[in-house]
C-alpha cells in the first residue's frame, strides 16, 4: 500500500452504507449539511469524501462520530428528486484516512491522506486470490443468494487488493465487519480476513441448511395436522363459525385463570372448556357449555368489597335515612361493631317483619349503603318452585342457575348486602318447596356450600348479609323462620309519619314532580290533618301518594300561571284531597250496650273492631256472623261458657240461654277476621247486653278467655295500640302477661293511654261496665 499526497475536499457522511474503491454507487443525500458539502464539490472538482457515522441514528454528527478512514470518491450525477432530496452517483477512488476536519460554514472539510493499491503480485498474492476465489465459489453454490454472473465478473478481476473488496461488498456483513476490511491497508492481511470471514459463512450457511432440513421434517409431519387442521377450520367457517375457536378457547382459558375460582371449580371449568373445543359449534351441547363457562367466569369467587366498619357514620347513614326504627337500627350497629372486633363474623340473616310501607326494603338498601357494600334484591313473592332459588339441572333446555347465583353474579362481590324480599309470599306446589330450598341459603352452618343445580360446584354465601323481609310471619314455614332473626317493624305512630312526610317523602316528591322547595309548602298541622283523615295504614305509603296529589295538582297551578307558590294548612287540605276519607277520634259516640271495641292485629298493621251482641226471644242459640275463622268462634263459644258458669255472680238471669237465641256479629262482614285476642271483647259485651250495664266508650280491649275466665296474652299489642290510639280510645285493657310488650310501644302514644293489666275477666268487667244499667 503506498502513500500518496495530501488533498482537501468536502466530507459527506453516510449511514449504514460503505463505498469501496472502484465502486459505483447511488446515494440519496437528504441532510442539510450534506447537501451543502455536496454542493461544494461540484463546484470544485467533483471530490468528495465519504465516510461512515459509527452510529446511525445520530442526525447532526460531530467528529468523533465518524470513522477515520473513508473513500475518496468522485461525484459523477446529480439529480433533484421532488420530495426536496437529491440522488447522487459516486464511484469510490482511494482509501484515505483523516488528517484534519475543519467546519466550514455549515459543513466539514477534511485534510486526507490517501492510499493507493499497489497493483503489482507475487506467489503468495496469486495463491491468495485462487483460494479466495475457490471458497467464494463454494458459498454461492450452498448460499443461493448470489448470482453466477457476479461470481463472473469477480474472475476477471487482476488486482488482489480490488478482488478482496468486491468480494466483501457481496457477502451479507455487519457494517463494523466490512469497515474492518475497508481499514485493513496491508492486501495480504485484507485477503487473509476476507478469507476467513467467507470459510466462516460457509460454516453458517451449512448449519443453516441442516437446520432447515430437521425443520422440514418436522413440518412435514405437522404439515399434514395442520393442513388438515386448516381445512377444518375452512369447513367450520364456510358452516359458520367466523373465528374458529382457537382464539376463542384461549381467551376464555385466561378468564378462567383469572376469575380466582377455587381449586375444584377451575378444574371443572377447564375440562368443560377441553370437551367445549372439541365439539362442532353447531351442536346444541356446544351453547349449553359455553353458557355455563361463562357463568363460571362470571360468578365473584374471591372479589369482596371492603367493609367500611365506622359506627358514628354507619349510625348517620340510617338515621338521616329513617326515622324511628330504633331497634332495627341497633341490630345494624352491633352487627358492624362485633364485624371491626372478630373481623370473620358469619354474615347474619336478619328478617324485617311488618306491614306495607314501614320502609323494610329502604332499610335493607341503607344498610348496604353503611357498609359500603354491594346492594342486591330479589323478590320471592310467587315463587314456587324449587328450582328457581337452586337452579335447574344443565340437561334441561334453557336451564338457568336459580335467582340466589345470578344475583350473586349481579352483585359482582361474594360480600354483598342480599335483600330476599316477601319470603312470606313463597308458595309451593307439586315442583317442590322452594322454601325448604331457602334452608340451605339460610342456614350460617351450611351456606358457605351452597349447591346450585345448575353450577354444581359448591358456591360461598358465608360472608353474604341476608336481610329478608315479611309481611305476615304465620306464613313462614317454622325451620325458615327459626334461621332468621326476626326484627320486628310495626308501624309508625302519628307523630313519626308527620315527621316523615316532612323530612323525607315531600322533599322527595316535590323533587320528583319537578318543583321547587319555594313553590310548595305544607305546614305541619296539613300533614297531620292527611294523616289522620286521609290514610289509615302502618306504612307510609297511601301518605306519600296523597303528598304526590297534592304535588300534582301544585304542578297544574303554577303552570297554568295560577299563582306562584302554594301554601296548604288544614284549611285548604280537602280542596287538594277532597272530602276526608276516614273517620278520626271517639271509636263511638256514647256509651252502648252491647257493643264492645276489641283490638285487632292484621297484616296491614292494627285496627280497631266493634263487636256486637243482640238478643232475641228463643232458645239459647248461638249465632256468630261476620266471616269469623274458627279461632274466634271458638273463643266466643268459650266466653259464653264461661258467662252461664257465672251467671249469678254476674247479675244475669241464670236461664237467659232458655229464653234467648244469641247473636254475635263482628261488623265488615266481607273481612276474614281470625285471631285468639277477641276472647275478652266478646264476654265483655255478652255480659253488657245481658245484664243492660253499657260499655264505656273510651275502652279499647284485648285478651284471649279461658272457660274459668283466665285471661291469656296475645301478640301484635304495638300494633294495637296505636291503632286503638288512632281511633281515640284513651283506656286499654290488656292481659297482665303482656305488661313487658308495654316498652314497645313509642313513649308520645304510651303517655296518652292508660294501660289496665287483668289477669281475670271479673276485672276486665269491672273496668269496661258502666256501673248503673240502661234497660
Amino acid at each position: 500500500m503506498e502513500e500518496t499526497k495530501e488533498i482537501i475536499v468536502p466530507l459527506l457522511p453516510l449511514r449504514g452504507l460503505l463505498v469501496y474503491p472502484t465502486m459505483v454507487l447511488h446515494l440519496d443525500v437528504g441532510r442539510e449539511k450534506s447537501v451543502q458539502a455536496l454542493e461544494k464539490a461540484m463546484v470544485d472538482d467533483h471530490l468528495i469524501f465519504l465516510t461512515t457515522q459509527k452510529d446511525v441514528s445520530i442526525d447532526e454528527p460531530s467528529e468523533e462520530d465518524f470513522y477515520n478512514i473513508g473513500t475518496l470518491s468522485k461525484v459523477k450525477q446529480m439529480l433533484k428528486l421532488p420530495n426536496g432530496t437529491i440522488r447522487v452517483l459516486v464511484e469510490g477512488l482511494n482509501r484515505a484516512e483523516i488528517i484534519d476536519l475543519v467546519e466550514e460554514n455549515n459543513y466539514y472539510v477534511a485534510s486526507l491522506k490517501l492510499f493507493e493499491d499497489r497493483t503489482t503480485k507475487d506467489a503468495e498474492d496469486q495463491a491468495l486470490m485462487r483460494t479466495m476465489l475457490e471458497y467464494f465459489e463454494q458459498y454461492i453454490k450452498i448460499s443461493k443468494k448470489v448470482s453466477a454472473e457476479t461470481y463472473a465478473s469477480v474472475t476477471d478481476i487482476e488486482e488482489p487488493g480490488r478482488m478482496a473488496d468486491i468480494i466483501s461488498t457481496h457477502l451479507p456483513l455487519k457494517l463494523k465487519e466490512k469497515q474492518e476490511i475497508l481499514e485493513t491497508l496491508d492486501i495480504k492481511k485484507r485477503m487473509n480476513l476476507v478469507l476467513e470471514i467467507i470459510h466462516n459463512e460457509k460454516e453458517v450457511v451449512n448449519l443453516e441448511k441442516k437446520i432447515g432440513q430437521r425443520v422440514k421434517k418436522s413440518m412435514e409431519r405437522t404439515q399434514k395436522e395442520y393442513y388438515l387442521r386448516e381445512q377444518m377450520k375452512a369447513i367450520q367457517k364456510e358452516l359458520g363459525d367466523k373465528e374458529g375457536k382457537s382464539s376463542e378457547i384461549a381467551t376464555l382459558t385466561e378468564k378462567i385463570e383469572a376469575a380466582g375460582m377455587t381449586e375444584e371449580v377451575k378444574k371443572t371449568a377447564l375440562k368443560e372448556l377441553e370437551r367445549y373445543e372439541k365439539i362442532p359449534t353447531s351442536s346444541a351441547e356446544s351453547s349449553v357449555i359455553r353458557n355455563y363457562i361463562e357463568w363460571l367466569i362470571s360468578l365473584p369467587w374471591t372479589k369482596t368489597t371492603e367493609d367500611d366498619l365506622n359506627i358514628h357514620k354507619a349510625e348517620r347513614i340510617l338515621n338521616k335515612e329513617h326515622y324511628g326504627l330504633e331497634k332495627v337500627k341497633e341490630r345494624v350497629l352491633e352487627y358492624l361493631a362485633v364485624q371491626k372486633l372478630t373481623d370473620s363474623l358469619k354474615g347474619p340473616i336478619l328478617c324485617l317483619a311488618g306491614p306495607p310501607g314501614v320502609g323494610k326494603t329502604s332499610l335493607a338498601r341503607s344498610i348496604a349503603t353503611s357498609l359500603n357494600r354491594h346492594f342486591v334484591r330479589v323478590s320471592l313473592g310467587g315463587v314456587r318452585d324449587e328450582s328457581e332459588i337452586r337452579g335447574h339441572r344443565r340437561t334441561y333446555v334453557g336451564a338457568m342457575p336459580g335467582r340466589i347465583i345470578q344475583g350473586m353474579k349481579k352483585a359482582g362481590t361474594i360480600n354483598p348486602v342480599f335483600l330476599l324480599d316477601e319470603i312470606d309470599k313463597m308458595s309451593n306446589d307439586f315442583r317442590g318447596d322452594p322454601s325448604a330450598a331457602m334452608l340451605e341459603v339460610l342456614d350460617p352452618e351450611q351456606n358457605h356450600h351452597f349447591s346450585d343445580h345448575y353450577i354444581e360446584e359448591s358456591y360461598d354465601l358465608s360472608k353474604v348479609m341476608f336481610i329478608a323481609t315479611a309481611n305476615n310471619l304465620a306464613t313462614i314455614p317454622g325451620p325458615l323462620r327459626d334461621r332468621m332473626e326476626i326484627i320486628t317493624i310495626s308501624g309508625y305512630t302519628e307523630l313519626e309519619k308527620i315527621h316523615i312526610a316532612k323530612d323525607h317523602l315531600l322533599p322527595k316528591q316535590i323533587a320528583e314532580h319537578g318543583l321547587k322547595k319555594t313553590q310548595l309548602q305544607i305546614r305541619e298541622d296539613g300533614i297531620q290533618q292527611i294523616v289522620r283523615y286521609y290514610t289509615r295504614e302502618a306504612g307510609v305509603r297511601s301518605l306519600e301518594r296523597q303528598l304526590a296529589t297534592i304535588c300534582r295538582k301544585t304542578a297544574k297551578i303554577i303552570v297554568s300561571g295560577k299563582k306562584k307558590k302554594v301554601i296548604i294548612t288544614e284549611n285548604n287540605v280537602e280542596e287538594f284531597l277532597g272530602k276526608r276519607r276516614f273517620r278520626y277520634g271517639q271509636a263511638e259516640l256514647e256509651d252502648q250496650v252491647g257493643v264492645a271495641t276489641g283490638l285487632a292485629y292484621t297484616t296491614v298493621g292494627g285496627d280497631t273492631l266493634q263487636i256486637e251482641v243482640s238478643l232475641s226471644p228463643g232458645k239459647g242459640k248461638l249465632v256468630l256472623t261476620g266471616k269469623l275463622g274458627d279461632v274466634m268462634k271458638e273463643s266466643a263459644q268459650a266466653a259464653f261458657s264461661y258467662i252461664r258458669s257465672k251467671a249469678d255472680e254476674l247479675g244475669i238471669d241464670p236461664n237467659f240461654h232458655e229464653k234467648y237465641d244469641i247473636h254475635i256479629h263482628v261488623p265488615e262482614g266481607a273481612v276474614p277476621k281470625d285471631g285468639p285476642s277477641a276472647g275478652i271483647t266478646m264476654a265483655t259485651a255478652l255480659v253488657s247486653a245481658l245484664s243492660g250495664k253499657p260499655i264505656r266508650k273510651e275502652v279499647g280491649m284485648t285478651g284471649e278467655i279461658t272457660l274459668r275466665g283466665r285471661v291469656l296474652p296475645i301478640g301484635g299489642l304495638k300494633e294495637k295500640t296505636l291503632s286503638a290510639h288512632r281511633a281515640g280510645l284513651t283506656k286499654i285493657i290488656l292481659p297482665r302477661d303482656n305488661e313487658k310488650d308495654i316498652d314497645d310501644i313509642p313513649e308520645s302514644v304510651r303517655d296518652d293511654l292508660e294501660f289496665v293489666l287483668v289477669s281475670h275477666v271479673d276485672e276486665v268487667l269491672k273496668h269496661a261496665l258502666n256501673g248503673s244499667a240502661h234497660h
